[in-house]
């Protein structure tokens, strides 16, 4: 099994991962948390936690780490602090630790912030982390939902390098996709949009990875 680190594993689309990974029979989820009691809580539940703090160094928690998945977000408080320069530092230290792939949740808009009517400086720190990571030499997968929302899981989406709706997605869904990507063959050294859909995830991904 591959030792794969959540970092915002705390969040409400962190958490979610978290769980389909203890589900799998292909990963193990390391949860990457900020607060001592947030890594209680998750090895209360059997699941392996890491204290790290992406505005500082955060090498300490790629140790051992095959692959990552970065979920994480400062809500909008700290774009250039975690959303920008966190996801870099994790970056550098996955490319120290050889890690074999990692899984970027980004956001529709994060290829074009400036065309954005809202949001702009999240998604300008958003398109500097993902250039970073596309730039940086290792094995990725970015994948830029439409607007989150907390609606039950229903396995499909509608997913393109470039969609040219908007639209919504639930975090389950988006969920689901983050771990399908974490697959070798899936989904590599490639970007996409994602929303509310009717072709099932795994599907999706096949289709694309064929065009």
């Amino acid at each position: 099994m591959e030792n794969v680190l959540v970092a915002g594993a705390n969040g409400t689309t962190g958490k979610q991962i978290v769980k389909l990974l203890t589900e799998s029979q292909y990963f193990k989820p390391v949860a990457m948390v900020r607060k001592k009691e947030e890594m209680t809580q998750f090895e209360n539940d059997g699941i392996e936690a890491v204290l790290a703090d992406l505005e500082n160094d955060v090498s300490h928690a790629v140790k051992n780490i095959d692959k990552v998945v970065f979920a994480a977000g400062s809500g909008g408080k700290n774009v250039i602090g975690v959303d920008q320069d966190g996801a870099k530092r994790l970056i550098d230290a996955s490319k120290n630790a050889n890690v074999k792939k990692f899984v970027m949740l980004s956001s529709m808009g994060a290829d074009a912030p400036e065309k954005a009517e809202e949001l702009q400086d999240y998604l300008k720190a958003k398109h500097n982390a993902d250039e970073y990571l596309k730039s940086s030499g290792l094995n990725y997968a970015i994948v830029r939902p439409g607007s989150l929302n907390n609606d039950n899981a229903t396995n499909h989406i509608k997913l393109k390098e470039k969609l040219s709706e908007r639209g919504e997605i639930s975090r389950a869904d988006v969920a689901q996709t983050l771990v399908h990507v974490l697959n070798d063959d899936t989904a590599n050294k490639v970007s996409f949009e994602i929303l509310k859909g009717d072709t099932l995830i795994g599907k999706a991904l096949e289709n694309f990875a064929s065009k």
